[in-house]
């Protein structure tokens, strides 16, 4: 999402102002009183140089948040994040990755692959797990994108 939006402004008091480049459109975006503690700590995505920059992970749950949720622009409410998308040999969407390890296949193939592999993921993260899943995909034949 980064490549997505850019913050062209900050405002103070945790407002931003975002632009689309896709769209062209800007929208200010406000920091969510009970998630401000979570964007001031960016160190849950120093290794995702292309996340969105209100994104944030909670160490302890490992669940994503979005830390602008209460004031996130249009195209965010009709967006569901993943980090790693999957398409098979004809470029048609098979799957997903959300949030940090969360696999959703959208055929049966791909789920039958990965209820086959995912014992072999345990112990990695981050980038490591990401690189680990990118090879099994590839070698499968699919093709997968950050």
């Amino acid at each position: 999402m980064r490549n997505v939006y850019a913050t062209i402004e900050e405002r103070g008091n945790h407002t931003f102002v975002v632009h689309n480049a896709y769209t062209g459109e800007t929208k200010e975006v406000q920091v969510d009183p009970d998630k401000i503690v979570f964007f001031e700590d960016r160190s849950s995505i120093k290794e995702l140089p292309e996340a969105c920059p209100f994104l944030r992970f909670d160490g302890k749950t490992e669940k994503g948040w979005c830390t602008v949720h209460l004031t996130r622009p249009d195209l965010c409410r009709d967006y569901c994040c993943w980090r790693l998308v999957i398409l098979d040999a004809q470029g048609k969407r098979a799957g997903r990755v959300m949030y940090q390890t969360t696999f959703l296949p959208d055929d049966d193939e791909l789920g039958r692959l990965w209820e086959g592999v995912q014992p072999t993921l345990k112990g990695l993260s981050g980038r490591e797990w990401d690189d680990a899943v990118i090879n099994i995909l590839t070698a499968a034949g699919y093709r997968v994108r950050r």
